[in-house]
């Protein structure tokens, strides 16, 4: 047995060697593309068309997602070879949104956290950050009214998207003993845990706070709190797991997007988000989704929104799949323009892969 092992730890060495070998030589030809472009340029298209390629080809025994995450971490150092890009997310450190983050750029990026969703925002239009990372949507809690009226104001361009599976846990001061008195969490996260807080901690009173991770902080502080929020933020504040995946329903997604000062090229499977309001008229909203039914345009997304234009009017936030360059929703975006009294094409990026 101790032969077989020392030759199977051999190989694997051998293996190693071989593997960072290969790396460097991937990092050389990365830099060698940077040179080229005049400094590295963040390709989302580009990246995006390689994850696939991986899970595509993945012979296992790693799943297509391990192997894909390891890819991601490959090119996010390559990358930081020229230049570390900067991104911004919600805060505090440990939120579902820094997970996000480091999802989708790698650990090689430089995040940082912000106050606000609004905060967000400004950095990336202000030049102090090349992307953030927004939530906008949960499979059980709905839009995210903020971002969508942010992505209305701002200059910014939809860049991508991320998908992240969502586990809740409940978590309370190491040590705490007796009843918790209050229950701390976003209230997106209270929403989703909501039937779970019914049967196991009915009467406690629930508060929602800015984010998941201050909901830990301030658990951490008082011994008769207890907070919902994600692993990440049980480690960063030393809390005691008290409960595992207490979302009431298991297959939890938030959805989030990133926002650059551009949006992305075609990578051959790609979203298109924009946002339109209709004119006041009989019929007018089945105008407006009359292009996209002709032009065989399939709608993936469709919001609507209280305008702050007028009393009762309404912006309809649409997900539609394809590049806005594609030759079918390019004309069925130039006659919808036509169609709409307000039309923004948030931007068009490459669909997420969980």
């Amino acid at each position: 047995m101790d032969k077989q092992l020392s030759q199977h730890r051999a190989s694997i060495d051998a293996i190693d060697d071989e593997v960072l070998k290969l790396v460097n030589r991937r990092a050389e030809h990365a830099q060698a593309i940077g040179a080229l472009k005049n400094g590295t340029v963040f390709r989302p298209e580009r990246e995006a068309q390689v994850l696939r390629r991986i899970k595509e080809n993945n012979p296992g025994p790693l799943s297509g997602e391990t192997a894909a995450r390891l890819f991601r971490e490959i090119m996010s150092a390559c990358l930081a070879l020229e230049k570390p890009l900067s991104v911004v997310y919600l805060g505090p450190q440990g939120t579902f949104s820094q997970a996000a983050s480091v999802k989708h750029f790698g650990h090689a990026a430089l995040t940082r956290p912000c106050v606000s969703i609004d905060e967000v925002f400004r950095e990336v239009e202000a030049g102090l950050a090349d992307y953030g990372v927004v939530p906008v949507e949960n499979s059980t809690g709905g839009a995210v009214g903020t971002t969508l009226d942010l992505l209305l104001q701002t200059p910014l361009k939809v860049c991508g998207e991320v998908d992240l599976r969502v586990h809740q846990f409940l978590l309370r001061k190491a040590g705490a003993t007796g009843k918790a008195q209050k229950v701390y969490s976003h209230a997106q996260s209270l929403a989703q845990c909501h039937e779970w807080l019914n049967q196991n901690l009915s009467g406690v009173e629930r508060v929602a706070v800015v984010s998941n991770a201050e909901a830990a902080r301030l658990a951490a502080e008082d011994g008769a709190a207890a907070a919902i929020a994600g692993e990440a933020a049980a480690a960063h504040y030393g809390l005691e797991k008290l409960a595992e995946n207490i979302e009431d329903k298991p297959n939890n997604i938030t959805r989030f997007l990133v926002i650059g000062r551009h949006d992305a090229a075609p990578s051959g499977r790609d979203k298109t988000s924009l946002a339109m309001s209709a004119r006041n008229r009989p019929g007018a909203v089945y105008e407006l989704l009359m292009p996209l039914a002709q032009h065989e345009v399939s709608m993936t997304k469709l919001e609507s929104r209280p305008s702050r234009a007028g009393l009762w009017e309404y912006v309809f936030f649409v997900d539609v799949e394809g590049h806005r360059e594609d030759a079918k929703l390019a004309q069925a975006l130039s006659e919808l323009a036509d169609k709409a009294a307000f039309l923004k094409i948030l931007g068009s990026y490459p669909i997420a892969v969980l």
